[in-house]
This record gives C-alpha cells, sequence and structure tokens, in this order.
C-alpha cells in the first residue's frame, strides 16, 4: 500500500510546476530507457560501450553491431552462418518498496549480407503499477494501470577492417494516466522518439611503447537518446539525452580463461533551470554546465567459456543523484543459450536500488 501511494506521488510530480521537480542538475524523463537491461554489463558495473559483442549492443553501442556478421556453427571453424541472437531480460524494479514495478526488455537481430549488416528490433516495457483513480471527495471511480515503452530499430555494419558504426531510432511513449483518468483528453500520455549513433574501435594491430595491443584493446563512443522533449499537459520535459566513452581490455584469452576489463564515462546532456530546459542540440553545450560524470568500471572472467563471475562498480557525483554500489554477477552457458545474473549492493543502507536483481537470457539463434 505504501508503495502504491510512492509511485502515485511520483505520477503527480510529472504535472507538476518544474520548480518542484529539477533542483539539482540535470533532470529528464523517461529513464526507463537508460536503465541498463542486460544482466551481463550490470553485473560488471554497468559498463558496456566498449564491449558491445552481442545483440545487446543495440542498447551499450550500436557500432557493435558491425563486428557480428558470421559465426561459427559447429565444430568446423569453415562451417559460418549468418550471426542471429535473442535477448530477453527481467528485473523487480525498486525491490526495497516491495512495489509492482518490473522491467521487461527483448531484442532480436540477425546479419544480412545484403545489407552488408546486422539489424535488430528491440522492445523495453516498465510497468509502474495499478491505480486507484477517485474524486474530489475521495470515492473509487475505478482502477488504471501506468507504464512506459519503447521501440526501436537499429543497425550496424563494419565500415573499416577495424570499425564499426551503427545507429538506432526509437519510439517512446509514456502511460503515466489514461485519458478517462484526467481532464484533458491525453494529459497522462506522452510520445516522442529518439536516435543513437555509436562507434565502436576495435584494431587488429596497435602498436603502444613497442607492444601490440591490437586484438586486446577497443575504444567506443555511443550518443544515446537524442531527441525532442517529451510533453505532458503542456509540460515538456527532455528525455535523458547521454553522451558514453567506454574502453575494454582483453587482457587473458586462452584454451581456458577468458578475462576482461571495461571503463565507461557518461555524461547527461540535459541542462535546465528551475523555469526551463534547453532542447537539443543546444544542450549538448550548456549541459556541460552541470557537475560532474558517471563512473562504471568493471571486469567479467569466463572458464571454458562454460561458467562467467562478474564485478564493477558505479558511482556518481552527489550533484546527480549520489548513487554508489557494487555490481555482481554470474553467467552460464549450455549449447546455444547463456544465462546471466546481475545484483546490486549499494553502500548506502535502505537505498531504493538495494537488492535489485536482474535475469538475462541469450538464445545464438543458429
Amino acid at each position: 500500500m505504501y508503495m502504491k501511494k510512492f509511485a502515485l506521488v511520483i505520477i503527480l510530480l510529472i504535472f507538476l510546476p518544474k520548480t518542484f521537480l529539477f533542483s539539482q542538475a540535470g533532470g529528464a524523463s523517461v529513464l526507463f530507457i537508460s536503465i541498463p537491461p542486460d544482466a551481463r554489463s550490470s553485473g560488471m558495473g554497468e559498463v558496456g560501450t566498449a564491449v558491445a559483442d552481442d545483440i545487446n549492443a543495440i542498447y551499450w553501442n550500436p557500432g557493435g553491431l558491425g563486428f557480428l556478421n558470421y559465426v561459427q556453427k559447429g565444430f568446423d571453424p569453415e562451417d559460418l552462418v549468418p550471426f542471429r541472437q535473442i535477448s530477453l531480460s527481467f528485473s523487480k524494479w525498486l525491490p526495497m518498496f516491495n512495489a509492482d514495478l518490473y522491467y521487461s526488455y527483448g531484442t532480436v537481430g540477425q546479419f544480412f549480407e545484403a545489407l552488408d549488416g546486422t539489424l535488430t528490433f528491440n522492445f523495453i516495457f516498465m510497468h509502474l503499477g495499478e491505480f486507484t483513480r477517485t474524486d474530489i471527495n475521495g470515492n473509487a471511480l475505478g482502477k488504471f494501470r501506468s507504464n512506459e515503452f519503447s521501440v526501436g530499430i537499429a543497425y550496424g555494419t563494419e565500415v573499416a577492417k577495424d570499425l564499426g558504426i551503427g545507429v538506432q531510432l526509437r519510439y517512446i511513449q509514456s502511460n503515466l494516466a489514461p485519458a478517462s483518468a484526467l481532464a484533458g483528453g491525453d494529459a497522462g500520455i506522452g510520445r516522442t522518439a529518439s536516435f543513437d549513433l555509436g562507434i565502436l574501435w576495435k584494431p587488429k594491430e596497435l602498436y603502444v611503447f613497442g607492444t601490440d595491443i591490437g586484438n586486446i584493446f577497443s575504444l567506443g563512443l555511443n550518443l544515446q537518446n537524442v531527441g525532442p522533449k517529451i510533453t505532458y499537459r503542456k509540460e515538456s520535459d527532455p528525455i535523458p539525452t547521454t553522451l558514453r566513452i567506454g574502453t575494454a581490455f582483453n587482457i587473458l584469452k586462452d584454451e581456458y580463461n577468458d578475462l576482461k576489463f571495461a571503463l565507461d564515462i557518461s555524461k547527461l546532456l540535459v541542462y535546465r533551470t528551475e523555469l526551463t530546459s534547453d532542447p537539443v542540440p543546444k544542450s549538448f553545450i550548456t549541459a556541460w554546465r552541470n557537475p560532474g560524470v558517471e563512473l562504471a568500471f568493471g571486469a567479467e572472467y569466463w572458464y571454458e567459456n562454460l561458467i562467467a563471475l562478474r564485478a564493477g562498480y558505479f558511482t556518481e557525483p552527489s550533484a546527480l543523484g549520489n548513487r554508489k554500489y557494487w555490481n555482481f554477477g554470474a553467467g552460464l552457458r549450455y549449447d546455444i543459450f547463456r544465462l546471466d545474473f546481475s545484483f546490486i549492493n549499494t553502500i548506502e543502507e535502505n537505498h531504493p536500488l538495494a537488492n535489485t536483481m536482474r535475469f538475462s537470457l541469450l538464445i545464438d539463434w543458429k
């Protein structure tokens, strides 16, 4: 019951003046599109911009899709088939509140020789709970459910032997309250669209101080969620446009072991005052007036390509929310299936994200 009231407060705040909403730096709506979707990357501290080596690259860096072309089907190295994967994820959100909030994610993609690249489709659904509509006297008038969702399509291709580039187009809809629950038609419904642009560099040969770090080093950049503001009841809020830069090192890889480290730095490109917010592309410049960036780093270890262990750390300055937590995760691969799990261990007690778990299933559809 408590969480129902808490979530309802969140919904009501959407319709309050901006003065009450955004006293801190930044401030954006439809933040569900910024939630890391897969348990693998979450278990590594929420990194992936320079890893992006599976279908979940659609979120972390669509440039990584360019390297997903042909895969080995059996034991014969020459038996190659077009890349094809499905990824599904689920997480009960804010479990500390014991609420009916959950996050679901699914994506499917395949390499098409005719397109010389990989094409993927993506769906994200955020369930915000069930609420009771009442009149001014507190009499129940019925129930309604709130949710947010997005649908996306992405394409990535390898423009050079070691450089991939990709783009995602996304439709976003926020259903905070149905038209029947509020006066003014679609007052509780917001719609917008956005795009992502990603680049991933995975050099085959790169000498640094006489040492070749090619095939173990990668560098990625992803400009996420670029689009117009979303509007509720004549109040327009920016979406979470973000610049992500990441690097990764696959420092150990042999017949039995595979160990990589990754680092991501991200900046929310949203700037607003108590009265207004800057649109894109102006916010690309003005957002740097906001202090600080988000920092995440982590590691992943595979043994015999069957069992994985992961750990990572995420931090941000107090002006951006002061989230700080450790992430832990594990993975198990069997035949064409990979099952991943991650767990958030917050440093602060009674943190809303404490004990958040994610579950992901990856299917190599060969």
